[in-house]
């Protein structure tokens, strides 16, 4: 992956089920805590299409999960370059963007765009739940106060130390749909969002969906 100040690569981990097939799925996945909470499902989407002889890839972002390079140092365009890195990388056909990971769909790849969600939205949700956080231990903090400093020096929500770049390009960050690339609601899954549980957890249901609706659309 590339370093986003145009230093030596970062070396990332990569789940893949690759038998060298003609179609070659690229996944982004969601983001931090919608990460943990999609991970499994994410993982039973893709047996799902290697059964159907489907290739697909499953980096991680440079400064996640196990990845040796600081998050605080990750920027929204360093994470948009490793995505289309990786779809170089592995030859990808085609791209599955999962939530916040559409706002890093390579537009040269066509594919789908699942549950998309924007920067703002998703800095919106980080923050509230740092607010209610602070709240329960006799601190007050504002959204308008938390985003002030993010801008400045980086903001840690969640756990997760996010520097004032990519707070800033979150802001306004929203993802799009290129030419070939095709929105897929939760609705269409049927059943809430994996998301929206207290923990991770997967759907057989759910996941045997989004794989049809790739393995239709490719067939």
């Amino acid at each position: 992956m590339p370093a986003p100040d145009g230093g030596l690569p970062s070396e990332e981990l990569l789940l893949a089920f690759d038998r060298g097939r003609a179609e070659r799925v690229l996944i982004l996945p969601a983001w931090f805590d919608e990460a943990n909470k999609l991970r499994r499902f994410t993982v039973e989407v893709m047996r799902r299409l290697d059964a159907a002889g489907i290739d697909s890839f499953l980096p991680d972002l440079p400064g996640c999960n196990e990845s040796l390079a600081p998050l605080a140092d990750q920027t929204l365009e360093g994470w948009r370059r490793a995505a289309d890195i990786a779809a170089t990388s592995f030859a990808a056909t085609h791209v599955l963007a999962i939530r916040a990971g559409a706002m890093l769909a390579p537009a040269g790849l066509p594919g789908w765009h699942y549950a998309a969600q924007s920067g703002p939205k998703l800095l919106r949700g980080m923050i509230r739940a740092r607010i209610i956080a602070a709240r329960e231990a006799g601190i007050s903090e504002t959204s308008d106060e938390l985003l002030a400093i993010g801008r400045s020096e980086g903001l840690t929500l969640g756990g997760w130390h996010l520097g004032a770049a990519m707070i800033a390009a979150l802001e306004i960050a929203e993802p799009a749909l290129a030419p070939g690339q095709h929105g897929i609601a939760q609705p269409e899954l049927g059943g809430p969002g994996l998301w929206l549980r207290a923990e991770p957890a997967e759907d057989a249901a759910q996941a045997d969906a989004l794989a049809r609706i790739i393995i239709e659309t490719l067939g």
